[in-house]
């Protein structure tokens, strides 16, 4: 067995010692990214600044599904490009459903406006989360292609080009 460098062993022990207990409780939770073809179920989902998400809506339409929060520096870049892809192809097919996970709605409500969003966006409520259960990572981006099954899923931040890519599915 090849013994672990002394230095390596310290960080590891030293950001082990520094995690929140609720931290890697969370990680331990959270689930895997969807598998390609697999099913996506959805629900209707109250959205944040008026209306409701209706399943019906994403019928035989690609949807994006957009995992973020108000306070993630890597949602804060992807998500004026996927306010750009909403704007570009809501009209041609494409339906969007961004998913909060801060704790609660408020936070979520004044980011949009802040910022001036209008992609569909909901909070992630523990109810809604049985539905939308999030995968690990943030931000998250799932395409459920128009035949209702995964065509794509991401972890992490998608670069300007990655985004414009998903108009693809339509």
């Amino acid at each position: 067995m090849t013994p672990v460098p002394r230095r390596l062993w310290l960080t590891s022990a030293a950001l082990a010692a520094l995690a929140p207990a609720r931290l890697l409780a969370q990680k331990k939770s959270e689930l895997p990214l969807p598998a390609l073809g697999s099913a996506v179920p959805l629900a209707p989902a109250p959205l944040l600044l008026g209306g409701e998400f209706q399943p019906a809506q994403a019928e035989g339409k690609a949807l994006v599904l957009y995992w973020w929060a108000s306070w993630c520096p890597f949602c804060a870049q992807q998500s004026p490009e996927m306010q750009k892809l909403w704007e570009s192809q809501q009209g041609k097919g494409l339906q969007m459903l961004a998913l909060s996970i801060d704790k609660t709605p408020e936070p979520a409500v004044a980011y949009l406006r802040k910022k001036g969003y209008t992609f569909p966006a909901a909070w992630l409520s523990p109810e809604l989360a049985k539905v939308y259960p999030k995968p690990e990572g943030l931000p998250v981006t799932v395409v459920r292609g128009k035949d209702g099954r995964v065509a794509q899923a991401e972890k992490g931040q998608l670069f300007p080009e990655d985004v414009a890519q998903l108009a693809k599915w339509i």
